[in-house]
């Protein structure tokens, strides 16, 4: 998954000046960056993102104030074995190809940025199609270009504002994802407890629907009551959430299984349920079981890519 969101708002944001964007189309070996990451280059110099994460970015910003000046799109390989490797190469070891290209109607079109912007704003993905002899941008699928996917930014819905849910959300925060807790018994729920959360007191099938999840959405039931847990893991499971997961031993998630069968749900249905909830660490006190569930989700995600 690409982290390309504060570069497309910066786009936005210099709407109208001349620019420029780097794109990362092919990697090989420890390539810093994966394919799809995108730098943007103002006319003044200035810029957002980051395409190698500082190897090559100097002659990349070079090369970008050539294309806002006139230059065609054109894709630039760098690699370790460069005869000037140490200026511009890779120490790590790795390989990459960047296409830079105008930010204009005859590259990548300056509305693209609303596009994926509101799409994200939906819940969806947008796939932009990329010719990278041509350096043109289009929407959807074309045979033959560079494709990149623009996924929505992640979300977790917290069901249960327990002690597990308070380790959980700043690790959620940490690695990009934004969690939202979800409880409708007041004394749990609290800005105290949860300082700069986004909280919702609504019951957890009417919070999550309302919600639209999809799949970058994970939805995590830890309050251990059936009357919280199972209306909230009905709701994620009728919609194409990304990843689902439900606190609980064994046991209880046998039981679980059992209560959401006489239901309707069928074992697919079922087995998109990671339960006990997250990966198998040892996990011992509230914290380590929040960083079990952070790790299954994460697996859970980019299972899915």
């Amino acid at each position: 998954m690409n982290d390309n969101g504060a570069v497309i708002r910066k786009a936005m944001e210099w709407r109208g000046a001349p620019m420029a964007l780097a794109t990362v189309v092919s990697t090989w070996g420890s390539a810093p960056r994966p394919r799809g990451s995108h730098m943007i280059v103002h006319a003044d110099g200035r810029f957002e993102g980051s395409i190698s994460g500082g190897c090559v970015e100097s002659d990349v910003l070079q090369r970008a104030a050539e294309v806002i000046a006139g230059r065609g799109a054109h894709v630039q390989e760098y690699g370790v074995a460069d005869g000037d490797a140490w200026e511009v190469g890779l120490p790590c070891g790795g390989e990459i190809a960047v296409l830079v290209q105008p930010v204009s109607e005859g590259g990548f079109a300056p509305g693209l940025f609303d596009r994926i912007e509101a799409e994200s704003a939906r819940g969806r993905a947008l796939t932009l199609a990329t010719d990278l002899t041509s350096g043109l941008t289009r929407e959807g699928v074309s045979e033959g270009a560079f494709l990149n996917r623009y996924d929505p930014p992640r979300r977790l819905f917290i069901v249960g504002a327990v002690q597990i849910a308070q380790s959980l959300v700043p690790l959620a925060q940490a690695i990009g994802i934004m969690p939202v807790v979800i409880d409708p018994r007041g004394r749990f729920l609290t800005d105290e407890r949860f300082p700069g959360v986004e909280l919702d007191d609504r019951w957890p099938d009417a919070a999550i629907a309302a919600r639209s999840p999809g799949e970058a959405t994970a939805v995590v039931t830890l309050s251990h009551d059936i009357k919280i847990d199972d209306p909230a893991l009905i709701a994620a499971l009728r919609a194409p959430t990304g990843y689902v997961a439900a606190l609980g031993s064994r046991k209880s998630h046998a039981a679980r299984l059992e209560r959401l069968t006489a239901m309707g749900f069928e074992a697919d249905d079922l087995a998109r349920i990671d339960g006990p909830a997250g990966l198998d660490i040892g996990a011992m006190g509230p914290a380590e079981i929040a960083l079990s569930i952070a790790a299954g989700m994460v697996a859970g995600f980019n299972a899915r890519r």
